[in-house]
This record gives C-alpha cells, sequence and structure tokens, in this order.
C-alpha cells in the first residue's frame, strides 16, 4: 500500500468524524493527524506565522503519497481548521523557499472522508475539495460520506468505512 496519512478536523475528536477516520485507520493502519493538537495560525498576507505548527506538519503530510482529508459539513464547508490548514497551503505556492515543497503536492493521491445528517455530501463542499485537488495537482481517488443523523452507528456504518479503506489500499501510484 501506498503510505497514507489522515487529516482530521472537528470540533470533537472522538465524534462521529472522528469515529469514522479512526475505524479506516485501523483497517490502514494508519496515522490520524487531530488539526485541533496543532498550533495553526490564520494565513498571513506578511507571513508572520512561519514559527507554528504548519511547516513542520506538512514536511510530515509531504512524505506521505496519499492524504486523507477528514472533516464534518458544517454548513455546507469544511470545519474551521481544515479550512485554516487549506488556506495556509498558500504559503507553499507565495514563499520562495517553500515553492519546492508545495509542488510536492502535485501527483499525490487525496481523499475525503466527511459526516453530515444527510445521504449525501453538500455539492458545495464536494466542489470545493475537487478545485483544491485540482489547482494543486492532485489526484482526487475518492469519498466516504456517511448519514450520522443518529450518530455514528458501527453497526451501520463499518460498512463503508471497511470499502473505503479498501479504496484506498489498492489505489495505484498517481501518474
Amino acid at each position: 500500500m501506498l503510505s497514507t496519512i489522515a487529516l482530521l478536523s472537528s470540533s470533537r475528536r472522538r465524534g462521529n468524524t472522528g469515529q469514522l477516520i479512526d475505524r479506516i485507520a485501523l483497517e490502514l493502519n494508519i496515522d490520524v493527524v487531530d488539526l485541533a493538537s496543532q498550533h495553526l495560525s490564520s494565513y498571513d498576507y506578511e507571513h508572520r506565522n512561519r514559527t507554528d505548527d504548519f511547516e513542520p506538519l506538512m514536511n510530515c503530510v509531504l512524505a506521505h503519497d496519499q492524504i486523507i482529508f477528514a472533516t464534518p459539513i458544517y454548513w455546507y464547508a469544511v470545519s474551521s481548521p481544515m479550512k485554516v490548514f487549506l488556506d495556509r497551503i498558500t504559503d507553499l505556492l507565495e514563499l520562495p523557499d517553500l515553492l519546492a515543497e508545495g509542488r510536492r503536492l502535485r501527483g499525490k493521491n487525496a481523499y475525503v472522508v466527511c459526516t453530515s445528517v444527510s445521504n449525501d455530501p453538500a455539492e458545495a463542499f464536494t466542489g470545493a475539495f475537487l478545485e483544491i485537488f485540482k489547482y494543486l495537482g492532485m489526484h482526487f481517488r475518492g469519498m466516504a460520506h456517511v448519514n450520522c443523523e443518529d450518530g455514528f452507528l458501527p453497526a451501520m456504518h463499518d460498512s463503508a468505512a471497511v470499502a473505503f479503506a479498501a479504496l484506498v489500499r489498492e489505489a495505484a501510484p498517481a501518474s
């Protein structure tokens, strides 16, 4: 299997999305990085935030072939910490000493894991990720979404986690 990392962003580490990504990570034997445990400053046009955890975190992320972005859907969008993380990728596109690092996102496989109280993810949510991956030259390989209106129910949602893990496990290197 290609090396894979999961980035979780949720208000509740053990909430619905956290339980789903933990189940997937167990199947894949991969690490889950909780973005809430990282000190990530908002994007800054002047880049006065270079001493936070973003650059070391990106070094870790870039060491993997595949990235799973896990977030609940809040108001048709990603959670706040995920938005901050995605915004900060701009640093890799603007700062001359980080441009080579930013280029390392090209060709990586990207996945999305999400939960909501709907049967399908919002089109705006999905569309934003598709545009981000396209812009960065990443290959979108799939999404796992479960309706958690009644909470995360292992008996009901386990099959989705196992199927998604199989998709990630069987991925070929991006070309």
